[in-house]
Parts: C-alpha cells; sequence; structure tokens
C-alpha cells in the first residue's frame, strides 16, 4: 500500500489486483445467487403492499370501518416507502450494506407480525405505515448490493433480475390476500401471518449468506485490523480525504436524496415519469375491485386473479430486458468494459408506448357488457412496458450517478412511493365521478406527458449529464 504508516501520511487501503473479498471478483455462482436472495427480500416486502388490499372488504366487515379507512393500510405502508429511504440509503453509503439492511428488515418482520395480532383497525395501519418505513431499506440497498458486485456489462441483468421483485411483488399479493382472506372471518389474519413467516424465514437466510459488499465499509474495516495489528497507521482513500462525521452522515441522510432530486433533471424528470406509473399500478389495487367485484359480482380470491395478465406483462419484460442487455454488452465490449448510459434508454421508448397501449385497452373493454379476458389482457402490455421503462431507467440512473446511486435511488423511491400512497386513495372517487372508462384512461393521459423524458436525454443525455454536478462527480470517480 502507498504511505508510510503514520499518522501524517497513512498507508492508503485499496483492492489488491487479486482479492477474494472483493465483491466485484466474488465468483459468478455467489454473485447470482446473492443477487437472488436480495431480489426474495424485495419481493417479499413487496408482496405485503398489495396482499393486504385482498383482504379489504373483510376488514370492513370485522372492524365496522369505512373502504377509505381499510384503504389506508396499503396507503400508509406505501408512505412509509417513502419515509424510510431517507434513512437507510445514505446510512448503507457510510456504515456499510449489511448491517443497516438486515437490521431494518428484522424490525420490519417483527411490525409485520403485530399487524397479525392487531384488535382494531387502528392499530393495523399505524402498524403497517411502521412495516413499510422499515420494510423499505429493500427497496434502495439492494440495487447499491447489486451495483458493488458487478461491472456495468453485467450489472443491467442483475439490477432486472431486483427490479422485477418490487413489481412482481404487488401483481401476487391480491391473488394470495384474496384466497387467504377468504378462509374465514379472520382470514386477513392468515394474510399477515404468511407475510411475516415468509420475512422471518428471508430474514434469517440474510444473517446467514448475505455478506458485506459495499467496498468503502469492508476496506475501511480491513485498515482498522492492519492498524490495530501493525501499530501503524491505515485508512481508505475516501477516509483519508473525507473522514467519517456523524453530524454529516445525518445531513446526508436528511438533505442528499433531495438535492440530487431538486438540482439533477435527469432525477427529477425520470423520477417523475417513474412515479406516475408506479401510482397507476397502486391505483389498480383499488380499481380492479370495483371492475371486477362490484361491476361483475366476483369474490376477492376470483377477483385478485384479475391482476394475472399484469404479472405476465412483468415476466414478459423481464425476459426481453435479459434480451436486451446482450446488445448492452456489445457495446460495453467494443468500448473497452464501457458503454454510454443512454444506451439503456430504447427500451424505456418503446416500454412508454406499451403503457399507454395498455391503459387505453384497458379504459375501452372494462366495461361489464365486455368480455372479461379483454380487459385482463390490457394488463400484459401495461406490466410489459411498465418494467421495460422501470427498469430501463433505474439502469440509467445508476450507470449516471454511480457512487451517488443509493441516494438516487432513495430520491426515487420516496417520490414514487408518494404516488404509491396518494393514488389509491382518490381510485374510488374518480372512478364514481368519471365512470370506469374515462377514469382508466386518466392515468394513460399522464403518462403520455412524461413519455417524451427518455426520448430526451436518449438524444441530449451526455450534454446534459456533463452540465450536471453529481452526474459529472461521479463520472469522474468511475
Amino acid at each position: 500500500y502507498s504511505g508510510s504508516g503514520t499518522p501524517e501520511d497513512p498507508y492508503i487501503v485499496t483492492w489488491l489486483p487479486v482479492d477474494p473479498e472483493c465483491p466485484q471478483q466474488y465468483s459468478e455462482a455467489l454473485r447470482w445467487s446473492l443477487t437472488f436472495l436480495v431480489s426474495c427480500l424485495t419481493l417479499c416486502m413487496a408482496l405485503a403492499s398489495s396482499a393486504y388490499s385482498g383482504a379489504v372488504s373483510h376488514l370492513i366487515t370485522q372492524f365496522h370501518c369505512s373502504e377509505e379507512v381499510a384503504i389506508l393500510g396499503v396507503s400508509l405502508m406505501v408512505l412509509g416507502y417513502a419515509i424510510g429511504p431517507l434513512v437507510w440509503a445514505p446510512m448503507s453509503e457510510t456504515f456499510g450494506r449489511r448491517q443497516v439492511f438486515l437490521w431494518s428488515y428484522v424490525v420490519y418482520t417483527m411490525w409485520t407480525a403485530v399487524c397479525a395480532a392487531a384488535q382494531n383497525i387502528e392499530t393495523l395501519i399505524v402498524f403497517r405505515l411502521l412495516a413499510g418505513m422499515f420494510g423499505s431499506s429493500a427497496l434502495v440497498i439492494p440495487a447499491g448490493q447489486i451495483a458493488d458486485m458487478f461491472t456495468s456489462e453485467k450489472r443491467g441483468l442483475g439490477i432486472g433480475l431486483f427490479c422485477t421483485a418490487p413489481f412482481l411483488g404487488p401483481a401476487l399479493g391480491p391473488v394470495i390476500g384474496g384466497f387467504l382472506g377468504d378462509s374465514g372471518h379472520d382470514g386477513w389474519r392468515w394474510v399477515m401471518g404468511f407475510l411475516a413467516i415468509f420475512a422471518g424465514v428471508l430474514t434469517a437466510l440474510g444473517f446467514l449468506f448475505l455478506p458485506e459488499t459495499y467496498s468503502a465499509a469492508l476496506l475501511r474495516k480491513r485498515a482498522k485490523l492492519l492498524s490495530k495489528v501493525t501499530n501503524q497507521t491505515y485508512l481508505t482513500q475516501a477516509d483519508a480525504d473525507h473522514p467519517v462525521v456523524i453530524k454529516e452522515v445525518v445531513r446526508n441522510a436528511l438533505f442528499r436524496p433531495w438535492v440530487l432530486l431538486f438540482r439533477e433533471p435527469i432525477v427529477l424528470s425520470l423520477t417523475i415519469y417513474m412515479s406516475v406509473i408506479y401510482g397507476t399500478l397502486y391505483l389498480c389495487f383499488s380499481a380492479f375491485p370495483i371492475v371486477y367485484q362490484v361491476k361483475r359480482g366476483w369474490s376477492s380470491g376470483i377477483g385478485g386473479l384479475a391482476f394475472m395478465g399484469i404479472m405476465v406483462g412483468f415476466l414478459a419484460g423481464c425476459a426481453y430486458i435479459c434480451w436486451d442487455n446482450g446488445h448492452y454488452a456489445k457495446i460495453s465490449r467494443a468500448n473497452n468494459g464501457w458503454a454510454p448510459p443512454e444506451c439503456r434508454l430504447p427500451s424505456a421508448i418503446g416500454g412508454g408506448v406499451a403503457i399507454m397501449v395498455g391503459l387505453a385497452w384497458f379504459a375501452a373493454t372494462n366495461g361489464a357488457g365486455v368480455h372479461w379476458a379483454a380487459s385482463v389482457c390490457a394488463g400484459v402490455p401495461f406490466g410489459f412496458g411498465f418494467i421495460l421503462v422501470f427498469i430501463s431507467c433505474a439502469n440509467y440512473l445508476i450507470d449516471s450517478y454511480t457512487r451517488f446511486a443509493a441516494s438516487v435511488l432513495a430520491a426515487n423511491s420516496i417520490v414514487r412511493s408518494l404516488f404509491g400512497a396518494i393514488f389509491p386513495l382518490f381510485t374510488t372517487y374518480m372512478f364514481e365521478n368519471l365512470g370506469i372508462h374515462w377514469a382508466s384512461a386518466v392515468p394513460g393521459f399522464i403518462a403520455l406527458a412524461c413519455f417524451p423524458f427518455p426520448i430526451l436525454f436518449y438524444i441530449y443525455g451526455a450534454k446534459i449529464r456533463s452540465k450536471c454536478k453529481y452526474a459529472s462527480m461521479a463520472a469522474a470517480g468511475m
């Protein structure tokens, strides 16, 4: 290591050319196994947000509350997704990913178990909010873990697998929640109990198998060990340049996501687009029961099956992203292992078209006089486009803001979670006042207004990034 080992000129600890502790030098099998594990942790948490919706009718009956109050169990959990990342993302970039992720997930599991034992609707709603706050670590930290382990050439596949989990979970949730909710008078407790058990099993696997992947934390640990053993001074380059100060950590936790959101036009524009389609997904959790249970008379369990069209679209989108990553890899290899972030965006453009087609299709065919298959199948292009837009834009943000990736995704998660929390609250009123056709078309018009964003960044992205402070800093640090 360079340096002389004194406090004035410490040894600077860096990764060695062949270093088994470096996450990017893990075996291929280990990296993909860990990616699968963190994606499952995310899937479990995302499943909880929508599985609740399958038991709403039973909650209304048991606790004698209004539908709007019962729906708060969805909205406030998603609101928790907006609050938690303010803490978890900057903490993971300072103290390491593993401990922050797993211990927050332990608390999430505990709050979910408390929900299963709730004796009134107020308790259930409050602990759903707390569960969302602590479980939200699964929305931001795994992306950083994947970025730690993979080079940009292979990162797209890893991020693709991870990004599918937050959306496959909500699509599966109403199916599982609907049938468990129909299992009896206390069916909703089975829903909460299932979620708590699932989370508990995955948490145990995380403590057993999930290592620390954040290079700064690993090198800092090595430096401390070497300093203790040799009685000389070892520091990481980051600590030598900018020592960790708790006050700065707190400031970053509170302000860095907002600074990135409002000072970086790339982050702001794509976050708005991703938030609109994310809110539309959660709008469906209130809209589908109206369209299929109220208008067509389906049960909660059968009504949940209407989400299968969206889930098929999600899976098709994930398969396409995996195939499309080969195109990105070719560009990367042709440029000595680097490809411009804008290469991620053509899929987002195509996905935007698919979203608008799916929403228009659903709005035109969701009436009771049209066969149910027509509107259910409309979920396929919506789900397909959703995955393409989300994964492509997430990859673009990560490639553009590598060292600030967790905070960028935290800002993104905060805003989209606010959209996801608010959209279900006005869905019932909108569908009653506008009718199911025009109400279904409203998010399509908003998506149309956002559609030019990825086109703009595909054409002018490199120029815009060069003028953005944090994007330039990230590029200089690569």
